[in-house]
């Protein structure tokens, strides 16, 4: 009898979650969203951030506001977010970094990647570019790799030890066996620099921040990173074409809420920013920096963040990286 009026008290409780989650998901959003950017502002995820924002807010008629907290690799802003109440108003702008490659990179991490939050939808791939001096005698993936063959030691930059700038270069150093230096700097304003004046041979980078330079004749475009050629640049071709097959590095961004968010506030959240992502004038604007919309469900999300995890895990571990 006590276990049957036990089942009926659960029952009944299960049946008043799911009003109130569905009740709150119905009045969702009734304030501001916080879109916590875990870098600095100009950098993709805040570009992407207020192109997605300035629309979400004029569909849903609530501000959405950018919230720029660098720090740490992306530690700060992402354990913000963590930590923030699961009501849907506090939002990550992850991208790989924060989710990937600092469970691997750091020996302890403020958050969990997988359990501390709940996928609402990925972005965008972004692509990045191998680009080299201008300067030097090699003009596509082959001649890098000769020259590199022909010059051990020859330095390529990163945004710092662990980045997908620096695992991707180690892949690909790895990939057409030779030995390169890794030279870390602060962010892309002070790696760009260092190959434009050919203190470093090669870096990896988002076109938004070496188109310019492409332009004026003083980095070499070399190659897409990724699988596949992109939309706005589709006469470069990929690393894997250049040789080194199955190579592959992009960036993934997506939106993410905290753990214990209600099921029908996520999916009120997804289906209003993949409705701005699937907007041609966003798409526009997304691809005038590169970058090809993608969307999708929660799960698909979380599939991706799963097999980013494994693939930059396996990277920072053979690389030998540490940040702690």
């Amino acid at each position: 009898m006590a276990a049957h009026r036990l089942a009926i008290t659960l029952s009944f409780a299960g049946a008043l979650l799911a009003a109130i989650n569905q009740c709150a998901a119905q009045e969702f959003p009734s304030r501001a969203i916080r879109f916590v950017v875990p870098y600095g502002a100009s950098g993709g995820p805040d570009v992407l951030a207020r192109v997605i924002g300035r629309k979400l807010a004029e569909n849903i008629g609530q501000a959405v506001v950018v919230d720029n907290r660098p720090g740490a690799g992306g530690i700060i802003g992402t354990d913000i977010v963590a930590k923030a109440a699961p009501d849907g108003y506090t939002v990550l702008v992850g991208d790989t970094g924060p989710l990937c490659i600092n469970p691997t990179l750091y020996q302890k991490l403020p958050y969990d990647a997988v359990k501390d939050f709940a996928p609402v939808t990925l972005a965008v791939s972004t692509p990045v570019y191998l680009v080299g001096h201008a300067g030097l005698p090699f003009q596509n993936v082959r001649q890098l790799i000769d020259y590199a063959k022909a010059n051990p030691g020859l330095p390529y930059g990163s945004t710092g030890v662990g980045s997908v700038h620096h695992l991707g270069m180690q892949l690909f150093a790895s990939m057409a066996g030779v030995t390169m230096n890794h030279i870390p700097y602060k962010g892309v304003a002070q790696s760009i620099p260092a190959v434009i004046s050919g203190d470093i041979a090669a870096v990896i980078a988002a076109l938004p921040s070496v188109a310019p330079h492409v332009g004026t004749g003083k980095l070499r475009l070399l190659a897409v990173a990724g699988a596949k050629r992109t939309s706005n640049m589709p006469d470069v071709p990929t690393v894997a074409e250049g040789g080194l097959a199955g190579y592959d590095i992009k960036i993934d961004v997506g939106f993410l809420v905290p753990a214990g968010t209600p099921r029908a506030i996520i999916d009120k959240l997804n289906s209003e920013i993949v409705k701005v992502l699937n907007t041609p004038e966003i798409a526009q604007q997304l691809a005038k920096i590169g970058i090809d919309p993608v969307g999708g469900t929660p799960e698909q999300y979380a599939e991706t963040i799963r097999a980013d995890m494994q693939k930059f895990g396996k990277l920072v571990k053979d690389s030998g990286a540490r940040a702690d």
